[in-house]
C-alpha cells in the first residue's frame, strides 16, 4: 500500500474552509492544535508533506504519529474568532495531553462556542495498529526524540524547543513503559 497515496486520498474528505484544526496521534489524542484562514484542508496538507511547515522544520511533529485529523470549520469568522477558539482548543487539550505546539498562548477570559467537529483518519486502521506496535514506535519516537535534541542543540535553541523537548520526552518515556509492560517487565 502506498501511504502518502492513501493519506492524499483521505485528506479529500477534510474541510478546506477556514477555522481550527487538530493532528491527532496513533492514540487519536491531539498533539497538535493550529489554524488556518487560508483553508484547513491545504494547512494541514502542508503539514504533512513538510511543504513550509515549521512545527515540521523545528521538528515539534512527527507526521509518522499522525493518525487522524479534526477540524472546527468557522465561515466568515474573523482573525480575533478564530484565534480565541484556538486558544481555548489548546487550553482543553493541553490539560489532557501535553501539546506539541511551541508556545501556549494565555488563555482567554471568554469561553467561544465550539463548532461541530469534523474527524478525518488519515490512515488505514491496518496500518494504525502496525504503528501502535510498541516494537515499531519506541524506536522511531527514540528516532524523533533524537533529531529535536540534534536540532535545539545545532539549530534553534529557546524555550519552545525545550518544551518540546520535554513533551516528547514524556511521550517517549510512555511508549517505552508500554514496551516493557508487554515484554512481562514490571519495574522501570
Amino acid at each position: 500500500m502506498d501511504i502518502k497515496a492513501d493519506r492524499k486520498q483521505k485528506l479529500r474528505a477534510l474541510t478546506n474552509g477556514i477555522g481550527v484544526y487538530a493532528l491527532c496521534d496513533l492514540d487519536r489524542k491531539p498533539i497538535y492544535i493550529g489554524q488556518s484562514r487560508d483553508g484547513i484542508k491545504t494547512r494541514v496538507n502542508r503539514h504533512l508533506t513538510s511543504a513550509r511547515s515549521d512545527v515540521i522544520a523545528n521538528r515539534q511533529l512527527d507526521i509518522w504519529e499522525i493518525y487522524e485529523v479534526w477540524a472546527w470549520e468557522m465561515p466568515g469568522a474573523s482573525k480575533a474568532d478564530i484565534d480565541i477558539l484556538e486558544t481555548h482548543l489548546i487550553h482543553i487539550y493541553n490539560t489532557q495531553n501535553p501539546l506539541v505546539n511551541g508556545k501556549i498562548p494565555p488563555e482567554e477570559n471568554s469561553t467561544p462556542s465550539i463548532p461541530e467537529k469534523q474527524v478525518v483518519p488519515i490512515m488505514s486502521d491496518d496500518e494504525r495498529a502496525l504503528r501502535l506496535d510498541p516494537t515499531r514506535r519506541l524506536p522511531r519516537q527514540l528516532e524523533h526524540l533524537n533529531s529535536l535534541f540534534s536540532h535545539i542543540l545545532e539549530v534553534k535553541n529557546n524555550p519552545e524547543q525545550r518544551r518540546m523537548l520535554r513533551v516528547h520526552f514524556s511521550r517517549t518515556q510512555s511508549y517505552y513503559e508500554t514496551f516493557m509492560a508487554e515484554s512481562g517487565e514490571t519495574e522501570f
